[in-house]
């Protein structure tokens, strides 16, 4: 069972990675008109005025945008060879706050512009991108492209697409985001919801985790803005810090990494968190940086994850195995979303890979969760059956194997008033002895307690509270049924190499006292009188036999 369960994970990662794979291999190239950009800087507080536009010799060129933000404009000569619809978007990233398209004729005059980003609140033609659609007739343009951020994840770099091209490239992004946030949503809700049903940590630090990533691709894929014009362009990044910080404290709890146990790793956990939280505070000092801090901060938690992963495989973890296999698969998409990078898909973004990767590893770390609860819930229920078993070796009597003295006490806890209890004494369980051994005398009790409850039945109990001594419990006090199974069974005793077997009973009713105390007291007092009347009526018997003789 072990193994299946460990290899059907193994399977999911295959599978999934062939599945990841195909999706980003098979991607169609867009087909963007052929732009040579050249990158100028503004400075600080410095405006672009479009109409006329500045003169580009007064503006810094640039090789490439600063990560921590800054305001840019790309300058490039466009050909128009087809009149139609054309798109300008942007390939890498989707995570820009401000922009603006200017489209200029071969006069150098202004003849159309666009604007919009995260931060704007103009509305999107199209859906989950920046893309903005212009109407160009046959000739030479001159496309401007102003662009600032706090911060950048990947360096956004315009280009141009026929507009029935542009609507076939874009399909494929859109299915990736669509698939992730849908994977995070129903995984959040249900290990949110678990995690309250259960209250286990490492379910409550899942689902958290789950929401932030959940969060920041939401933001980054402009569902804030676009469904719930949601502008903060900070949203974007800001909850990776908590998921950073989230992510070290699940892998500490599903890892059973003990302070004790596993005081190295326990330490290295605090001082990673310790480190994510530094880096929060230092971006939030520092806005421009909150993404660097954040890209830091995976490698920070990977770094820490594999090195407990590693560690609690080698001391024979198998979820720590199996959270191996989910983290390297993460390892190698997450590269692909943490170093800067320029794609060479126009429409598949950084974001893309980056939300590839965090849905793998959700879907994967659900595997391992699914397989932790599956080992705990075995050996919660070898737990109860061994519970389960020495509770009935401590309210079973090893001899006759029927219920003692204890369990007699449990079920007096709840007698009703119509209730009858009746205590029994077995005659010559000594002679027995003494005559043929105690295995004889432990097959009279056995024999006895066995026919007893197979005349019960359902309708009464015995116990055996010690010695030669017993108790029937009936329920609805039925203590004439009661008596005929006694005299019934001490006959049948008799007939079959028992000659020498009798008892003495006494029989109280629960509506005859004030508690189940005073109950035991009466039946064992009256089973006494029963005794004493019987050895009466023997001696009687032995002199009326002798004066005959």
């Amino acid at each position: 069972m072990r193994n299946s369960n460990k290899y059907s994970i193994y399977k999911a990662v295959f599978y999934a990675s062939l599945f990841i794979s195909f999706i980003f291999a098979s991607q169609a190239q867009a087909k963007a008109l052929n732009i040579d950009w050249q990158l100028f800087s503004l400075n600080e507080g410095q405006q672009f005025k479009p109409e006329p536009p500045e003169a580009e010799n007064t503006l810094q060129k640039q090789d490439g945008i600063s990560l921590v933000g800054g305001h840019y404009l790309y300058s490039g000569e466009l050909r128009i060879e087809k009149e139609g619809f054309y798109v300008v978007d942007f390939k890498n990233t989707s995570t820009i706050d401000q922009f603006s398209f200017y489209i200029y004729d071969q006069n150098n005059k202004l003849v159309d512009r666009a604007s919009g980003g995260i931060g704007s609140s103009e509305p999107n033609p199209f859906f989950l991108r920046h893309g903005r659609t212009f109407h160009l007739k046959t000739g030479q343009y001159t496309l401007r492209v102003e662009v600032a951020s706090p911060y950048f994840i990947a360096q956004p770099v315009p280009y141009v697409s026929t507009l029935a091209h542009y609507q076939q490239e874009i399909k494929l992004g859109n299915a990736i985001v669509l698939i992730g946030i849908g994977i995070f949503l129903s995984m959040g809700i249900y290990y949110g919801a678990l995690s309250f049903a259960r209250s286990r940590n490492t379910e409550i630090l899942y689902a958290i985790f789950i929401f932030s990533n959940l969060l920041f691709n939401a933001g980054a894929h402009l569902i804030l803005s676009q469904l719930f014009h949601w502008h903060n362009f900070y949203l974007t990044s800001f909850p990776i810090l908590i998921s950073n910080v989230i992510y070290i404290l699940f892998v500490m709890k599903l890892l059973e990494i003990h302070p004790i146990k596993n005081k190295r790793l326990h330490t290295m956990g605090i001082i990673s968190v310790a480190l994510l939280v530094l880096f929060a505070l230092f971006a939030m000092l520092f806005p421009n940086w909150i993404n660097e801090m954040a890209r830091y901060g995976v490698w920070v938690f990977l770094l820490y994850g594999l090195v407990a992963g590693v560690t609690r495989s080698l001391q024979g973890s198998m979820v720590a195995r199996l959270y191996l296999v989910a983290l390297m698969s993460f390892i190698v998409l997450a590269s692909m979303a943490t170093l800067p990078t320029q794609l060479s898909s126009n429409t598949i973004y950084v974001e893309h890979y980056g939300l590839a990767a965090i849905a793998m590893e959700v879907i994967l770390l659900a595997l391992v969760l699914t397989y932790q609860v599956g080992k705990l819930y075995r050996e919660r229920m070898k737990m109860l059956f061994s519970l389960d078993q020495s509770n009935k070796l401590a309210h079973t009597d090893a001899v006759t194997q029927v219920p003692n003295r204890y369990a007699l006490e449990a079920e007096l806890a709840s007698f009703e008033q119509a209730s009858s209890l009746t205590y029994i004494d077995m005659d010559n369980l000594k002679l027995y002895n003494d005559r043929f051994g105690h295995a004889k005398g432990d097959e009279l009790l056995k024999m006895f307690a066995a026919l007893m409850k197979k005349g019960l039945g359902e309708k009464g109990k015995i116990y055996r509270v010690g010695g030669d001594e017993f108790a029937v419990i009936s329920q609805d006090g039925d203590t004439n049924r009661v008596q005929t199974v006694i005299e019934s069974v001490v006959e049948k005793m008799q007939q079959i190499g028992f000659e020498h077997a009798g008892v003495s009973a006494g029989v109280a009713f629960m509506y005859e006292v004030a508690n189940t105390s005073e109950l035991k007291h009466l039946a064992d007092m009256r089973m006494y009188e029963n005794k004493q009347q019987r050895k009466k009526q023997s001696f009687q018997q032995k002199v009326s036999d002798s004066s005959f003789i």
